[in-house]
């Protein structure tokens, strides 16, 4: 009798693939890209034009855009980034896809930068703003500004630096050569 080596070897069932796989690492995508999105026209075009505005001008308008974020469709995105790339690398993990898995940690890795830089910064800055009161009744507004600005812009740009960063990492977790466990 000739045994093989296939004979020896543990039958190990295949696990299903959990019908939320897909679909979170797709949400974790778009979700992530639209963060990196909103931080990077903020970096690229809405603080710049505002460093030209008079002071008035432009803590009504942080004031205003502060107060209008605030609404369901990015609060779903902002925490939507978080949970679906969590998903996404808990579905992974579990498919075996480890060097995908490793890749969305990274992105969620990253993601969690940013939210503490929120968070941490950005968040009790416009806070602050908020407390200031109306401008036409702000005594000194270029401190105000000041205060905001020289912190808020460059926290900005590092939370969209993090968030296109794990952007990148969840299109590596795409790739054919990861997907295949090589990279």
């Amino acid at each position: 009798m000739h045994i093989t080596r296939e004979a020896l070897s543990p039958v190990v069932p295949k696990r299903p693939t959990p019908w939320w796989s897909a679909p979170a690492l797709w949400l974790a995508m778009i979700t992530m890209g639209l963060m990196a999105g909103l931080f990077y026209a903020f970096a690229v075009a809405v603080m710049p034009a505002l460093a030209g505005a008079d002071d008035r001008t432009f803590v009504l308008v942080m004031q205003k855009i502060n107060r209008t974020i605030e609404n369901p469709v990015f609060f779903v995105t902002f925490f939507g980034a978080f949970v679906f790339t969590g998903a996404a690398a808990i579905a992974r993990h579990r498919l075996g896809a480890r060097a995908a898995a490793r890749w969305i940690l990274a992105a969620l890795a990253l993601y969690i930068v940013a939210l503490a830089i929120t968070m941490g910064v950005n968040v009790p800055l416009n806070e602050e703003l908020a407390r200031a009161g109306d401008p036409a009744r702000i005594a000194d507004l270029a401190k105000v500004r000041g205060e905001f600005e020289g912190v808020w812009v460059p926290a900005n740009v590092a939370r969209a630096l993090a968030c296109t960063l794990a952007v990148a990492c969840l299109a590596r977790a795409t790739t054919p050569r990861v997907r295949a466990g090589r990279s």
